[in-house]
């Protein structure tokens, strides 16, 4: 049996030109182009370019070929720099952006609460003093003092030495060119309230090296055996039961809050021309040094923090310091650059 087509279809049909035409290519294309604004980097239009693109984060974050594309390579990114954001806490170093949010502000890390050493303007308080011993303060001239006062007790003036004192009338408290102005030097047998004021003091000091030193748990226990030599150090509690040595430059990263307390049984040595640097906004009055032997910053070091000696603390020649210095010895200093935090 023949059939036969209406004329009228076939022409339909076979026109390229034709209306039916057309639109179908104009659905396609539209098709094609919504798809491809939704999920960039595909091609197929049946739905599986939408779960290759969900499927896009987990593949990054294990370190997998994305098959989406662009567009997976750009989830791969997001999961790249999340995971960039974590510390290496066990070496006691960190990535520079672990302490800052997406909108660049420093994350403070959960850490210690710092030691406390009481306000700058009370003279019967340990923050009062940018240098406070007890058995002796001595000087080889050259020294500049700037941001504190200077105080020894239970010892007399005498025991201060190298600052050419000039007692004031009042008898309370003497000045040195060395010693930055409003600074002062206080010692036990100058006139009242200083005494007083000088053995409260004292006590507070050895009350802020208890307090370091009974800190727990502790973060990070004997790292790399002493030596933070070119290591980046993130806050927290760091204890050694031996002495630390600086035999190269030691970075502290954190933010303007966070916390450093450093548990030393034995002494602390920065060697002749190293430094300990501060980065990611970390400040020196939120590092406290608990040493329970000898500090010694060499020739031309510079050391940042609080350092709470049991011992003595010693500034060779031209070393520099921003922080305290607080010892139940002496203190002793040549031609140093110290300058309270």
């Amino acid at each position: 049996m023949n059939y036969r087509l209406p004329l009228s279809l076939v022409l339909l049909a076979g026109c390229p030109g034709s209306d039916a035409g057309t639109a179908t290519d104009l659905t396609a294309s539209q098709t094609a182009s919504d798809t491809s604004s939704a999920t960039p980097g595909t091609t197929s239009d049946d739905g599986s370019a939408t779960a290759a693109t969900d499927a896009a984060p987990t593949s990054a974050s294990q370190g997998e070929t994305d098959p989406a594309g662009s567009g997976g390579a750009s989830q791969s990114g997001t999961t790249t720099a999340a995971a960039s954001d974590s510390s290496t806490g066990a070496t006691g170093s960190s990535s520079s952006t672990g302490s800052s949010s997406s909108t660049g502000e420093c994350m403070a890390q959960a850490g210690p609460d710092p030691v406390e050493l009481g306000q700058a303007d009370d003279l019967g308080a340990a923050g009062a003093y940018v240098i406070l011993a007890k058995t002796a303060i001595t000087n080889i001239p050259g020294t500049t003092i700037t941001g504190g006062h200077l105080g020894v007790s239970p010892v007399a003036h005498t025991a201060i030495t190298g600052f050419s004192l000039v007692l004031d009338p009042s008898g309370v408290y003497a000045t040195s060119t060395e010693l930055v102005a409003p600074g002062k030097i206080y010692a036990s047998d100058y006139a009242l309230p200083t005494p007083t004021k000088l053995t409260t003091a004292v006590l507070a000091m050895q009350a802020a090296y208890a307090d370091a030193a009974s800190r727990i748990p502790t973060d990070h226990l004997n790292l790399n055996s002493g030596d933070l030599g070119g290591l980046t150090l993130t806050p927290g509690i760091y204890t050694w039961g031996t002495t630390v040595l600086v035999p190269d430059d030691v970075t502290l990263e954190g933010c303007a809050d966070d916390v450093w307390i450093f548990q030393i049984s034995g002494d602390l040595d920065v060697s002749t021309d190293k430094q300990v640097l501060l980065a990611g906004g970390a400040q020196a009055r939120n590092i406290f040094w608990q040493v329970a032997g000898q500090a010694t910053i060499h020739a031309g070091a510079h050391l940042e923090g609080v350092v709470l000696s049991q011992t003595g603390i010693t500034f060779q020649t031209q070393a520099s310091f921003t922080g305290r210095a607080y010892a139940q010895t002496m203190v002793a200093l040549d031609k140093n650059a110290v300058t309270a935090p």
